[in-house]
Order: structure tokens, then sequence, then C-alpha cells
């Protein structure tokens, strides 16, 4: 077996990682993009289609939801391909942190509803998934390394 064919165990884990944000961010991201109705009756009210007066037009969820999106459909491309580079890890760490934050810090200013806790625990899990990995990887990396100086 050549090795570019050889996985280490913790590539199985970005992949996994990758695939469950993915289809998270993706799912979650489009559900306002689809029905904005159900998305407010869960996630209560929102204040963004004020300026136009129209109750469709809530242009911030709308942009919120696409880049969720976007992401979501980055990290499900890379999970196909089984390619965990840096910036694939870090896209997905920082997105969580992201989110995570906003959730927090405005579920505790009584600003959003305490349903979007979910949200961060959620964020939160992937954040230590992705933490996991990386002490993983970096541990593999340092036998590696010493092994094949040994050699």
């Amino acid at each position: 077996m050549t090795d570019e064919h050889k996985r280490p165990a913790s590539s199985t884990i970005a992949v996994v990682l990758l695939w469950l944000q993915g289809v998270y961010f993706a799912v979650f991201g489009v559900w306002p993009l689809i029905s904005i109705r159900t998305f407010k009756l869960v996630t209560g009210e929102k204040t963004d289609h004020l300026v136009t007066g129209l109750e469709a037009d809530h242009w911030l969820v709308m942009t919120v939801g696409l880049l969720i999106t976007s992401i979501g459909l980055v990290l499900i491309l890379a999970a196909w391909r089984r390619r965990e580079s840096l910036e694939i890890v870090f896209l997905a760490m920082a997105s969580a942190i992201s989110l995570a934050a906003i959730d927090f810090i405005y579920v505790t200013r009584s600003v959003i509803l305490p349903i979007y806790l979910v949200d961060g625990v959620i964020e939160i899990a992937f954040l230590a998934g992705w933490i996991a990995y990386i002490v993983t990887r970096s541990r593999q990396f340092r036998t590696t390394g010493s092994q094949d100086s040994s050699a």
C-alpha cells in the first residue's frame, strides 16, 4: 500500500467531523430560506424585516442562513474528498466558536431565545471534536516523525 493510500486514524475522525458539522450547517442554514415561518416558530420573532415592513423580507436571517449553508457545503465537499487541510479545520473551528459565542452572549442578554443554547452546546461539541482531532494528529506526527528519523 502506498503512502498516499494510508490514512491515519485521526483522518477518520476529521472526515466524520466534517460530515457531521457540514450536514448540520447545511440543514440549519437552509431552513430559514425554505420556511421562515417555521424557523421563527422555533427560534422566535425577528426584527430584520422592519425596514421594509414585509414579513417575509428577513434580509439578515437570509444572509446568515446562506453563509452557514455555504460553510456547510464546503465542509461536506472536504469530507467527501477526505481532505482535512489546515484551512478547512480552521474554518470548521472558527465557525463553531463564532456561532457558539453569538448563541451564549445574546441568550444571556435576552436578545434571542434560550433555544439557541442548544445550538451553542452543539457548536461546543464540534469544537471539542476538532480539539481532540488536533491533539491526536499532533501525537501521530511526533510518533511518526521520531520513527522516520531513526529509519
